[in-house]
């Protein structure tokens, strides 16, 4: 395909995108749930994804009721998903080969994420990526989540490349409304969410995986 920008930096969200973390967290959630006197259908779930923490501890309040013990929850949730990532958590289709091709051109990179930089620590530590990115953008340095540009306009701020030269690289609804919004060239890439008519609106386009991506930027189309 051809962008409609020459492409001068590439900003990733992180769960669902670059590691196959989403999966995990939704399997936990739904498991543990019951255990602790409530259910979680997928459906809720998926309301969650991309969206900032305390966003989502609303709708999971909501949805649970004030009884449900969900700061014992998530702390159960928690501490299962630290120790699968001491394990170390897959990465994604595509993601070191996509980053070999970043290298190879000098693109700037950077995360743009929902999550604290403690869990971008935690997560793409052991798989030994984190230092191929030039900058992490994460909960508590922006002023407003995702679906909000705020995230995705740092993470520009932080390459030094306005955000219309950004390509941005998504996996949740909220992660394209928020780049899209930030004026960036935005694919979908998905995970757990289906692309949905508006979701291809907003995008230059959605592709399967990394691969993909990495095909569609070695004709043309990164300085």
């Amino acid at each position: 395909m051809v962008f409609p920008r020459p492409i001068r930096a590439v900003v990733f969200d992180m769960d669902g995108l670059i590691v196959d973390s989403e999966v995990l967290i939704r399997d936990l959630m739904i498991k543990l749930a019951p255990a602790y006197g409530g259910a979680l259908p997928e459906a809720v779930f998926q309301q969650m994804v991309g969206l900032p923490s305390a966003e989502s501890d609303r709708l999971a309040r909501a949805h649970f009721g004030p009884a449900f013990p969900l700061e014992a929850f998530y702390a159960d949730v928690d501490r299962r998903i630290h120790a699968a990532c001491e394990a170390g958590l897959d990465l994604k289709a595509g993601a070191v080969e996509l980053l070999d091709h970043l290298d190879a051109r000098a693109v700037p990179r950077a995360i743009a994420t929902s999550s604290s930089h403690a869990a971008v620590r935690r997560t793409l530590g052991p798989s030994g990526v984190l230092p191929r990115f030039h900058a992490v953008v994460a909960a508590g340095d922006y002023p407003r989540g995702k679906p909000s540009p705020d995230p995705f306009l740092m993470a520009a701020e932080r390459l030094c490349v306005a955000p219309a030269d950004c390509l941005a690289l998504e996996d949740s609804h909220n992660g394209v409304r928020a780049a899209q919004a930030a004026g960036m060239m935005t694919v979908m890439v998905p995970d757990l969410l289906a692309p949905t008519p508006e979701m291809r609106a907003l995008c230059v386009a959605v592709m399967e995986t990394l691969h993909e991506v990495r095909h569609a930027l070695a004709p043309a189309g990164v300085l």
